[in-house]
């Protein structure tokens, strides 16, 4: 069985009026909205694309505008600002990671959960897009903090506050002995950073391949099971 951690469904049921358009009109609307919607996805991969390789400062909605083929106008029907785009840009890619990185299987023990998000997260951290990305959040950070912010709310603080109710799950089936969860999340973060996290972005080494973020991230929840682990859980293992 899978669960995706974070999402929570609302248990009080309400129900829609019915809907008296004819049906023609309604499947109308419907193709209507559901190329809007992929019209809007073109949008935020290109200018994703763009932000990535020029920088926020350096990208010009004209030149996003040129890229996808329209004109300035089309992309001010969607977002109303470069900074409202670039938001949605983040916020999208935010998302999708989120749902990769907490699709887990509830039958797992925490250390082989732990190896999974590990390796999982580190892929995501050292990917092009997501280095190129970061560089351009810091380089921006000092001029538009806003941006900043809105990178830091939709990732790290995200995935953290995530990871935390997973530790407090594991807490509570006593896995493992945290007084602090969020603090047990941070620190487990850091361990699969580590220092190559930060040489990557530098542009001092490459990313890990396959094999070497395996060592990193078994490693990792082996010291974090040494300090966090109940007694008798085990060390860590290999994710089924």
């Amino acid at each position: 069985m899978t669960v995706r951690y974070g999402h929570i469904s609302n248990m009080g049921w309400s129900f829609p009026a019915v809907n008296q358009q004819p049906y023609c009109s309604v499947r109308k609307m419907s193709t209507i909205k559901a190329k809007r919607d992929q019209r809007r996805d073109t949008i935020l991969d290109v200018a994703g694309a763009i932000f990535a390789e020029e920088g926020f400062a350096a990208t010009s909605m004209s030149h996003i505008a040129a890229r996808l083929g329209g004109s300035k106008g089309t992309l001010y029907n969607y977002f109303k600002s470069k900074e409202d785009l670039f938001a949605a840009v983040v916020q999208e890619q935010c998302i999708k990671m989120a749902d990769v990185l907490f699709d887990l299987d509830e039958s797992r023990t925490i250390a082989e959960t732990l190896t999974v998000i590990g390796e999982r997260f580190i892929e995501h951290l050292m990917a092009d897009w997501t280095v190129r990305m970061f560089r351009v959040v810091v380089a921006e950070a000092s001029r538009t903090p806003e941006l900043a912010r809105t990178f830091y709310d939709a990732g790290p603080a995200q995935g953290s506050r995530m990871l935390t109710e997973i530790l407090e799950q594991a807490r509570a089936r006593g896995e493992i002995v945290a007084d602090d969860c969020e603090l047990a999340a941070q620190h487990f973060m850091a361990l699969c950073r580590g220092q190559q996290h930060l040489r990557c972005v530098l542009n001092l080494m490459p990313p890990l391949a396959p094999a070497e973020i395996k060592t990193v991230i078994a490693e990792a929840v082996r010291t974090f099971m040494a300090r966090f682990g109940a007694p008798g859980a085990g060390a860590a293992t290999e994710a089924r």
